[in-house]
């Protein structure tokens, strides 16, 4: 058996790269905001794995990338790493954001009431195959209630402290410029609570949900209960050099928190939250988050376990590379068979020569 190494060089490389873009066609604003329009649950996504908010320029992504989630969430972030940080917002107080959805499987009546909001989890999943015969999907018209929930709602985590319910912990006010940034400082072991937080929040939908069924289906001490998981929008807020405080803009938030009743007398809570609106992301990292304190090594609720392998864009070029050229390293391989099967052969034929004639 031969290898030989493939021909062509930078011309062959170019043609490549040209074959590609011509599957996609010519991409143009109108087409990016079409999927801006279109597709806004899969931009969120995009946006949370890239850790940067910016819509139009995730649609961009997903236009230029041909769908690929993970080729978009690195062109996303590598675009991020050429811009200026201005400032450091605010922190955010769960009594200001804009709520669109809060709901709750924990308890049946909360202060401030469930929100439904925009979901589909009461619905028939039907595919409408009628639309490709040239009938047309029109949204029907929301009916305004007669009394419509407030825009912000408490903290459910408060009430349940004040009931004595859940620990409340001392807060420590940090300053916000000492608060770790994952975008430019590595992620160590044994993470801080913010690092976790943060590597979660930008960690691949696909594998934090893998790993967090697990932990549901049995791998975990903990099953978990949503007890509070909202859709919002929040304000980001920015100190003026004046001393004034003004909000930049909002941009859509999900998070969850989630339950287990650990012990007697108290209940643990796990939590979980990124950019965009992404339900199965924060319910699957608030339950890894809820389980970590009782990991075993090597468990998928470890948290070196976790972070490193939900970690998007590393683990799709990990996986992506072993694509490119291997030969020397596989023809050693080879030498090393072949030199093991000669010695093997040799040793063989030396015992039949030295084996007495009968």
């Amino acid at each position: 058996m031969s290898y030989v190494a493939a021909r062509g060089g930078e011309q062959a490389i170019e043609q490549s790269e040209r074959l590609y873009r011509e599957r996609l066609g010519t991409i143009d604003a109108t087409r990016v905001d079409a999927i801006a329009r279109s597709l806004p649950w899969l931009v969120d996504r995009i946006m949370g794995e890239a850790s940067l908010y910016a819509p139009r320029l995730a649609a961009l992504a997903l236009a230029q990338s041909g769908g690929d989630l993970y080729e978009a969430v690195l062109l996303l972030r590598a675009w991020r790493t050429t811009q200026p940080r201005l400032a450091v917002a605010e922190p955010l107080r769960q009594d200001k954001l804009f709520t669109h959805r809060r709901i709750s499987a924990a308890f049946k009546d909360i202060p401030g009431g469930q929100i439904l909001g925009p979901t589909l989890d009461y619905s028939h999943r039907i595919l409408r195959t009628d639309i490709l015969d040239g009938a047309g999907l029109e949204p029907e018209p929301v009916e305004m209630s007669p009394e419509p929930a407030p825009p912000h709602q408490p903290s459910l985590a408060s009430w349940q402290k004040a009931q004595g319910l859940v620990v409340d912990f001392e807060r420590q006010d940090v300053p916000k410029q000492d608060i770790p940034d994952l975008t430019r400082e590595p992620l160590l072991f044994p993470a801080g609570r913010a690092h976790r937080l943060q590597s979660l929040a930008r960690a691949d939908t696909g594998g934090l949900m893998a790993l967090g069924y697990a932990v549901m289906r049995g791998y975990g001490p903990s099953h978990p209960t949503v007890n509070e998981l909202r859709l919002v929008e929040a304000d980001v807020e920015i100190s003026h050099p004046r001393g004034t405080v003004f909000s930049a803009g909002r941009v859509r938030v999900s998070q969850a928190e989630v339950a287990s009743k650990a012990g007697a007398e108290t209940i643990d809570l796990g939590f979980c939250a990124t950019l965009g609106w992404n339900e199965v992301k924060i319910i699957a990292g608030g339950t890894l988050d809820l389980n970590e304190p009782h990991a075993t090594k090597g468990s998928p609720f470890e948290e070196e376990f976790f972070l490193s392998h939900t970690e998007p864009v590393e683990g799709a070029g990990f996986c992506q590379h072993f694509k490119l050229p291997h030969y020397v390293t596989f023809q050693s391989t080879l030498d090393a068979m072949r030199d093991a099967r000669r010695k093997q052969a040799e040793m063989a034929s030396q015992a039949a020569a030295e084996e007495p004639a009968e």
